[in-house]
Order: C-alpha cells, then sequence, then structure tokens
C-alpha cells in the first residue's frame, strides 16, 4: 500500500523548481530550459513535468510565452523560505484566494449593517494592532480580531463561521504575512496598517463599494508581499 502522505513525482518537480527560482538558479524574468531538457534533468516524463508547471503558472511564478516558453514571473521572497515550508505556497496562495471574495464581500456587509459596538470593536482592534507593531510583536490574534469583527459586523454569521472554521489556515498567513513585515522598514508596517485603516472608513462611512475594494485590496496585498517580481 502507498504512502498517502509521499508527494507525487509532480510535487517533487514543484518543489525542485521552486528551490531553484529562489535561489536565483532561474533568475527572475530569465527563461526556463526547453521542456525536454528540464524534464531530463529533473529526471521524470514530460507530462510529469507539464503538471508541476501548470502548478508553478497557477501559482504566479512562471508565465508561458507562445512559442518562446517559459519565464519566471515572480518568486518567492527568500524570507519567506525561512517561515514555511516549499509545499505550502500553493496553500497559503489559495487562502488568500478565498480570503479576497469572502472577506471582500464581508466588508460590504459590514459597511451596510454596522452599529456603534460594531465601530468600537473594530477600533479597539485597530489599536491593539498598532500596540503590536510598536511592541514588535507578531499581532497575530491582534490580526484575527479586526478580520472577525468585521465578520461579526456583517449581522450574518456564516461570515463568521467561515472565518473561525479557517482561523488555523488564516492564522498560518497571517504569521508569514506579519513575519515578513516585521523584517521590513517601518514604512511597510505603516502601509499595512493604511490598508486595514481604509477597510475602517469605509465601514464606518457605510460605503460598502469601497469596503469591498479596501478588502480586497488589502487581503491581495498581504498576498503578493511574499513575492518578488510581477505576476
Amino acid at each position: 500500500m502507498s504512502d498517502p502522505q509521499r508527494p507525487s513525482l509532480a510535487d517533487q518537480v514543484y518543489d525542485q523548481l521552486l528551490t531553484q527560482i529562489v535561489e536565483e538558479q532561474y533568475p527572475l524574468h530569465s527563461r526556463l530550459p526547453p521542456e525536454q531538457a528540464l524534464a531530463q534533468s529533473c529526471g521524470v516524463s514530460r507530462p510529469v513535468l507539464r503538471t508541476a508547471l501548470a502548478r508553478l503558472r497557477d501559482d504566479g511564478i512562471v508565465a508561458s510565452r507562445r512559442g518562446s516558453g517559459n519565464y519566471v514571473a515572480r518568486r518567492p521572497d527568500r524570507q519567506v523560505m525561512s517561515f514555511v515550508p516549499l509545499g505550502s505556497i500553493t496553500d497559503i496562495q489559495r487562502c488568500y484566494e478565498f480570503r479576497i471574495d469572502i472577506e471582500g464581500a464581508a466588508a460590504a456587509w459590514a459597511a451596510r449593517r454596522r452599529d456603534e459596538a460594531d465601530l468600537a470593536a473594530l477600533e479597539a482592534a485597530f489599536q491593539r494592532m498598532d500596540q503590536t507593531y510598536q511592541e514588535q510583536a507578531l499581532g497575530v490574534d491582534a490580526d484575527q480580531m479586526l478580520h472577525l469583527a468585521i465578520a461579526r459586523a456583517t449581522k450574518n454569521p456564516f461570515f463568521q463561521t467561515v472565518l473561525e472554521s479557517l482561523a488555523q489556515q488564516i492564522g498560518f498567513g497571517m504569521k508569514l504575512s506579519r513575519s515578513l513585515t516585521l523584517l521590513a522598514s517601518p514604512n511597510r508596517q505603516a502601509l499595512v496598517q493604511g490598508e486595514h485603516r481604509a477597510v475602517i472608513d469605509a465601514i464606518v462611512r457605510q460605503d460598502p463599494d469601497a469596503a469591498a475594494q479596501a478588502m480586497r485590496a488589502h487581503i491581495t496585498a498581504a498576498r503578493d508581499r511574499m513575492f518578488v517580481g510581477e505576476g
């Protein structure tokens, strides 16, 4: 009986190519070798290689150009690899994709339905996040508290239930994002807090479209800060 935990050949090739991209064996914007040569160097068939390349394209790391081949579009920040295993890059991105849509919608409903108690909860969470940055603390709990406060402000328990059920996965992504922010310049911290402020301000103004747009922009930016280069 095969080991269900053992990565597939395509997964192994994905990890191998991603490692080579992170280590800049294939630098940003460089062209990867032709598929036949790449399959040979990885010791796999071309169908297996193509599966790995398709996953790299889905993750925005590789882009194909008709008649020209595959190019490195962006790469994970080197610091990312000190926090997460290679195989989790895709899962983190998929979680962010899901959050962009779900939490964008939640922010819009929160803008329509928030009350004074909700606004107080949002402000308290925001101030707590400010404090964690001043203390150079990770602050994942404060970050999750803010996003959950927005979900509660929708007055729709399904938003809160979804975020709570995914708390571990969302927290993992937040831990990575906030760890990178703490390692960056103070300007990065101000930028992130500015994104949160934009969401809260739109909810305060009861502007659903602006709230959704600000939340989607924030989560997209958090995802993209894991990478160097453009997707």
